[in-house]
């Protein structure tokens, strides 16, 4: 087990954040988008505006209302609000499909649905509940509001589906809170900060931007679309400091700043979801000289475990960092017993960012398969699914999941080290793979870039011997992706890779 003593919080709600900061703070910048920027004083008045607003959607204490617009002013305003009513908020990707949106729909059972205005004709006939886009404009701010406890759900965060049905996340206020603040007394956002949130609010690492940015009294800017070619002209207009990044994201930036080197103000680069490491690492380095990165990991049942110090992975490559305060982490082996540092196990963490555990009958089983005893008896825990190891100091070291994890040749190994040697090849840009189903069976890499498959077999398996040698390599023009800009592993496996 590794942790140390948690930070003492109280018992607040996420919508006391944006009351706290635009109390102190009440001039400063807080939000902008492509459309026009709030204060915190403006962003407050809007967020009462629709509290007040929501009911007359009839959205109420408890009820869920499904959010699908993008990241802006608007998606901050009604979050705030609807918090502040006791609302339960479900964000989901922008651009949902009809077959997305009817799982989301029959699994949360909203009360009402808000979109962006382009969105509301294709959503509407998916429900019989009010499907609306932001009106509030012309609402007198709400000025008598529920008292709303700390363990009253916050939001249902529904996990990516990469390989199965999303499962909505119970996120309580109390838990959100905590991870919130835990996670910003590591990575360390201060007032003057602007950060650059490209990365979609229906993922808890594009949605907890705007907590870690109010709870600096730092600016949050969300850009117009989907990242493109004019990424990196849109964070030198915005003056960003902060940029988080997935990979797919990293990548790009690096490839426009190959053509562009003009300099930027970017200080600090964030990292989790799926893992930059080695030469994608190097590149988006290469691409903001002077900024430092912080590798984290986490998932959404219990948003972040681990955040390591800037630029830690250097020192320490593969390293995801130290547990957050007040976070016991276990790494367990196949006997349910803690295994010795140094040693593979499955991670298992508890502490007060546990969330909840899953919504709706149907994902009990998940549930308790999942949210477990901890294993020294206090309270409960989430097994991750996930394998790592610790070293001497406490530091972790992602090795993959257990989905990801098979045999070969008698040796254990994970998709990601056979990814990670592969990007190490010259001439790769992405690469993913998928463990061989049933054992045996053939392993399948897919990759981007210049290298020639036969080249990528070879070097993979010089690097990680016959054991990790793909069978097969074929050449994508991209790799697919889910909204979260994680790589599609059920897209892959259609493609036929198994």
């Amino acid at each position: 087990m590794s942790g140390v003593a948690a930070p003492d919080t109280g018992a607040r709600c996420v919508h006391d954040l944006l009351a706290d900061t635009a109390r102190t703070r009440p001039g400063r910048p807080a939000v902008r988008d492509h459309e026009g920027a709030w204060t915190y004083a403006e962003l407050a008045d809007q967020a009462r505006r629709a509290a007040a607003w929501l009911d007359g959607l009839g959205a109420g204490h408890g009820e869920r209302l499904l959010c699908a617009l993008p990241g802006g002013r608007h998606f901050a305003a009604l979050l705030f609000g609807a918090l502040s009513r006791g609302v339960v908020v479900v964000p989901v990707a922008e651009d949902a499909s009809a077959y997305q949106l009817r799982h989301l729909l029959d699994d949360a059972r909203p009360a009402a649905v808000v979109a962006a205005p382009e969105r509301v004709a294709r959503i509407a006939p998916l429900t019989d509940v009010p499907v609306t886009a932001p009106d509030w404009a012309g609402t007198p701010p709400a000025t008598d509001l529920p008292e709303v406890p700390p363990d009253h759900p916050a939001m249902l965060l529904y996990t990516s589906g990469t390989t199965a049905r999303p499962k909505g996340i119970v996120c309580p206020h109390r838990a959100v809170v905590w991870a919130a603040r835990a996670i910003a007394a590591r990575v360390g956002y201060g007032p003057a900060d602007i950060v650059h949130c490209r990365v979609p609010v229906s993922f808890d690492y594009g949605l907890y931007q705007l907590f870690l940015t109010v709870l600096a009294g730092a600016e949050v800017v969300y850009p117009p679309g989907r990242a493109s070619a004019r990424e990196l002209v849109e964070i030198r207009r915005s003056g960003a400091t902060v940029v988080p990044v997935v990979p797919t994201l990293g990548l790009l930036l690096a490839q426009l700043a190959d053509r562009d080197r003009r300099p930027t103000a970017v200080r600090l680069l964030t990292n989790t979801g799926a893992a930059l490491v080695g030469p994608d690492a190097a590149r988006v380095r290469a691409a903001f000289p002077g900024a430092a990165l912080i590798c984290m990991y986490g998932m959404s049942e219990c948003k972040r475990i681990t955040v390591a110090e800037p630029d830690e992975d250097l020192t320490h490559p593969g390293t995801v960092g130290r547990p957050l305060p007040g976070t016991r982490l276990f790494l367990l082996g196949p006997d349910g017993e803690p295994v010795p540092p140094g040693a593979t196990g499955e991670i298992v963490v508890a502490g007060p960012h546990v969330m909840d555990g899953y919504w709706g009958d149907e994902a009990a089983a998940r549930q308790r398969e999942r949210f477990v005893p901890a294993p020294d008896g206090a309270g409960r825990a989430l097994r991750t699914g996930d394998f790592g190891r610790l070293d001497a100091q406490g530091r972790l070291y992602f090795q993959g999941r257990r989905d990801d994890l098979f045999k070969r040749r008698g040796l254990r190994l994970s998709c990601q080290e056979v990814e990670s040697a592969a990007l190490d090849v010259p001439g790769v840009a992405q690469a993913a793979c998928l463990p061989p189903e049933p054992p045996g069976e053939r392993l399948t890499l897919w990759i981007t870039g210049t290298a020639e498959p036969d080249t990528v077999v070879e070097g993979v398996t010089a690097r990680l011997g016959p054991a990790g040698r793909p069978d097969r390599c074929l050449t994508l023009s991209r790799l697919p992706l889910t909204p979260n800009g994680k790589v599609d592993r059920a897209a892959l496996q259609e493609r036929g890779g198994r």
